[in-house]
């Protein structure tokens, strides 16, 4: 039983890896791309939720992620790309992050995370140290333009947090710890 909880969650390893490869060969390329993800997602955001334009304007800054969730029935792995935003002083700090958990669930999902501000602790300490962890439970069956979504808004800590499912067909319950850190390749 060991052996195939090891196989599966190696095999989550490389393929949540491959589906997070951050597009372009060089930095510059790299960045380009993480910043154009970043401006479809808000895009996307504010066509669902208009009012959050104005809420991540008058915050001390931002994040977007970009991430893909594979599970198998007890292991849960991602990995993913994405920029924080300092309002204030109009930087950007390109971010890396890995997620792991163990519960229920099988399937796989490509997801955006949004993350608002609202102090400068909150922001500083989210680039500084930028560690999350939580339950998380969703349902997720949508391809492209089709099919459906339960994504989440919460609140906490002076952080709001949205997420947009972009595709994938997941259902899951897991305890995961998720783990965020500065990309020194692109920063």
């Amino acid at each position: 039983m060991n052996r195939v909880i090891i196989s599966i969650a190696m095999i989550c390893f490389v393929l949540s890896t491959a589906c997070t490869n951050t597009a372009g060969k060089t930095p510059i390329e790299k960045r380009q791309a993480i910043i154009d993800m970043r401006n479809q997602v808000l895009s996307d955001l504010y066509k669902v939720k208009p009012d959050v334009k104005a809420q991540i304007n008058s915050a001390e800054g931002y994040a977007v992620f970009s991430n893909a969730n594979i599970n198998l029935i007890f292991a849960s792995i991602g990995g993913g790309h994405g920029v924080v935003r300092d309002n204030q002083s109009g930087t950007n700090t390109f971010m890396k992050m890995g997620e792991a958990g163990v519960g229920l669930g099988i399937g796989a999902k490509d997801f955006r995370v949004i993350f608002v501000f609202h102090s400068r602790d909150a922001l500083t300490q989210f680039v500084d140290t930028g560690w999350a962890f939580g339950v998380h439970a969703d349902a997720a069956a949508k391809a492209s333009e089709k099919g459906g979504a339960v994504g989440g808004e919460a609140t906490f800590d002076n952080i709001t947090v949205y997420q947009l499912t972009e595709s994938g067909l997941a259902l899951q319950a897991t305890v995961k710890g998720t783990k965020f850190w500065k990309d020194t390749e692109l920063n």
